[in-house]
């Protein structure tokens, strides 16, 4: 996955906040693997993913419905974007965990 900078939490949380809550999760584990997947794409063939685009988190998010962006006033959007982080930092935990 290419670097996450803070549009790429504000869409992913997007995305999330457009599903039911119990599908937020799970969809932030998918955005993550779509993301992942996307770049590898892109190195392997030197063009974007069809569906996932550049490998960016940001990419993978955009390829789902996103709600307009809410204020840090919303309590659901902040629920959305700290699954983001939590999500993130699991998968940090664990692939860097893997690599060294």
């Amino acid at each position: 996955m290419r670097p996450i900078l803070h549009g790429d939490v504000s869409c992913a949380a997007r995305a999330l906040y457009a599903v039911p809550e119990d599908r937020r999760m799970p969809l932030g584990t998918r955005l993550i693997r779509e993301a992942e997947e996307a770049d590898r794409f892109v190195n392997r063939f030197g063009k974007l993913h069809p569906f996932w685009g550049n490998g960016s988190l940001m990419a993978a998010a955009r390829s789902h419905v996103l709600v307009d962006e809410p204020g840090f006033d919303d309590i659901d959007y902040c629920a959305c974007f700290e699954l983001v982080l939590q999500v993130l930092a699991d998968h940090l935990s664990r692939t860097r965990g893997r690599a060294g």
